[in-house]
């Protein structure tokens, strides 16, 4: 048989390769959370165990980068991203609010396509697999294809920790052959369910017109002010080892220094002291010609060290430089440093007050940086607040590194490697992505307790307005459909039945019901009961003998009765305790677990008869009530 022509064949594999993805999801359906945490720490630590020998080889087969800073980026995409996540709910029941009867569900999306660009290519894989896991999802990555054998081996330590733990390993998926092609087809796959996107623009572009929900995190152009009222000497530090940090590879790393005129030479200063080159204005020109390329940054400098690209633009640096700056007298087409660009390379841009500075950032950032990070060092907190409410950038950085702050590595920011850029930049979301951006939440609803009188009054407030006093289906006197033998006004809002709480159980089968206790419940019912805005599951309560009993469903009965189902048909008749709005409600064991807590631990708080602490009828060492 004729083999499949390469392009072919990479089709081929992203429909199988999201087959077994989905299948895979499928197996771990009924997976609790505790599992899911046990699988995904698994991955953590195979991850971590393999930082150095990943690091290496992204280094020796991309050429970008330095393997010290990867293994760095290979530590916190594993650690750094889970110690930030493990202890999220992202399976079941993750939120309840028994007092305004909401309950959160969280559920599987299903099988993710992750893109992974050529600069991070390991620490982006092992994030990426890890928030997807974490929500019980699989991921199939398209690596770029000059990454394609490291992405590969990040994703085999991922599934051999798996398989270890006995887990599908087709939950973390790797195209062998990535091409144009395969990624589109990839990313409108329909079983894919999410696409994570990492890399251009073009790519971002394309992933927001797949037709599939996307997270499309695009490039930076960050400015990095310095006032000033800034500690100068710790701004020149900073920005040199932000910018070190694995040659300015990530993409929200300082690419323009805006220097305020007082503080200029001596910023110059102290960022030579650190190792950086100012250029002159011929090695500027020649830096600016290796650098851009038809207004883009030219590929072939992203992550080199400084020394080379002063060497391929024509001019040499000591081998110890740490950085490359450049004067710009502009920003935009004329100025062709100004553009992002991934490597050990600053533009420079000289103002004079906070206010120029203000004006020359936003120019930086409209120049292909809209929405994703900028950078400010300054004391003066007029200067700070005017950069908070005015700068279109989702994460601002102050008096810190803006490579490894953005990233949540230096600041308390979500740690990801996927940085949103908000609606500005064509970004769905501002957000630094993470696990709950891949989990599906389902809200579950009850009715608000006054939603009967609600509807009546506003029914009355929109007959005043329109005269129409009882349209169809409303079910008020004069509606059309009560003719028809439909429920009468009566009982059609009538109240709900009295409660039917008869204390204590094992109390009262133990005890017979004397007079005097009916006398004092029938006092104690001119004082108003407490009121819940929500139905509530009854606590089981026990027999004599200690087993479980049925008690009473705390919304009268199971879903269709119209009456209230009593616990034991033998005991007596309920004793009613009206509310104020003189609708019954229901006490004892109808009460949630979060209510009999807050009672005892308020004291008297809705109990007609008195506080709880110190009663005679409270047992201390059950909280039960024996009234």
């Amino acid at each position: 048989m004729q083999q499949l022509d390469p392009d072919l064949r990479a089709l081929q594999e992203v429909r199988d390769y999201v087959s077994r993805a989905r299948v895979a999801c499928e197996a771990i359906h009924g997976w609790s959370q505790t599992r899911v945490d046990e699988v995904c720490k698994a991955l953590v630590d195979a991850a971590a165990r393999s930082a150095y020998d990943l690091a290496k080889l992204a280094v020796e087969e991309t050429g970008i980068g330095r393997v010290h800073y990867k293994i760095l980026k290979n530590l916190f995409a594993a650690e750094g991203t889970w110690a930030s996540i493990k202890d999220e709910k992202t399976v079941g029941v993750i939120a309840r609010d028994a007092r305004k009867g909401l309950v959160e569900v969280a559920t599987a999306s299903g099988v993710i396509a992750g893109i992974i660009p050529t600069t991070n290519p390991t620490s982006t894989a092992i994030f990426k697999s890890l928030i997807a896991l974490k929500g019980k999802n699989a991921i199939v990555i398209s690596p770029h294809p000059r990454a394609r054998r490291c992405i590969g081996e990040t994703v085999e330590v991922l599934r051999r920790a798996l398989e270890r733990m006995g887990a599908p390993q087709d939950l973390v998926l790797s195209l062998s052959n990535p091409t144009i092609e395969s990624t589109g087809a990839l990313m409108k796959h329909k079983d894919v369910a999410i696409i994570l996107a990492t890399g251009g623009t073009g790519l971002v572009r394309a992933a927001y017109s797949s037709g599939k929900p996307a997270y499309g995190v695009g490039p930076g152009n960050v400015p990095c002010y310095v006032d000033r009222s800034a500690d100068v000497a710790l701004a020149a530090r900073t920005v040199v080892q932000s910018q070190s940090f694995d040659n300015g590879t990530f993409c929200c790393s300082e690419q323009a220094l805006v220097l305020d005129k007082p503080i200029e030479a001596q910023f110059l200063e102290h960022i030579r002291r650190a190792g950086a080159y100012v250029c002159n204005e011929e090695e500027t020109r020649k830096l600016a010609a290796l650098c851009n390329k038809g207004g883009h940054m030219n590929p072939d400098v992203v992550g080199q060290d400084p020394w080379k690209l002063a060497e391929w633009a024509g001019f040499k640096v000591a081998r110890e430089t740490t950085l490359l700056l450049a004067h710009q007298g502009g920003v935009g087409k004329d100025w062709p440093l100004s553009i992002e660009i991934l490597a050990p390379v600053l533009s420079v841009h000289s103002v004079d007050g906070w206010r120029e500075g203000c004006a020359v950032s936003m120019q930086i950032l409209r120049y292909d940086g809209l929405g994703h990070t900028c950078a400010v060092w300054a004391r003066d907190e007029q200067v700070l607040e005017s950069w908070f409410l005015e700068k279109p950038a989702s994460r601002i950085i102050v008096n810190g590194p803006s490579s490894q702050g953005a990233v949540g590595y230096s600041t308390n920011l979500v740690p990801s490697v996927s940085l949103g850029c908000g609606p500005q930049a064509g970004n769905i979301t501002s957000d630094n992505i993470s696990a709950r951006h891949l989990v599906n939440i389902k809200r579950v609803a009850y009715p608000r307790q006054e939603w009967e009188s609600v509807q009546q009054r506003d029914h009355a407030r929109a007959a005043r307005m329109g005269g129409e006093e009882a349209p169809r289906g409303s079910l008020l006197p004069g509606d059309p459909a009560l003719s028809g033998g439909a429920p009468s006004r009566s009982s059609a809002f009538a109240a709900p039945a009295a409660s039917n709480w008869q204390g204590n159980a094992s109390l009262r089968e133990a005890a017979p019901t004397q007079p005097q206790r009916a006398s004092a419940a029938t006092t104690a019912s001119a004082t108003p009961a407490p009121t819940f805005s929500t139905p509530k599951v009854s606590a089981a309560v026990k027999s004599p003998g200690g087993t479980p009993a049925a008690a009473p469903l705390a919304s009268g009965g199971s879903a269709g009765s119209s009456a209230p189902r009593v616990a034991n048909s033998s005991t007596p008749a309920p004793v009613n305790v009206p509310s104020p709005a003189g609708r019954a409600h229901f006490a004892g064991g109808s009460l949630s677990v979060d209510e009999i807590q807050s009672m005892m631990s308020h004291a008297g708080a809705g109990c007609p008869m008195g506080p709880c602490k110190g009663c005679p009828h409270h047992n201390v060492a059950t909280g039960a009530c024996h009234a």
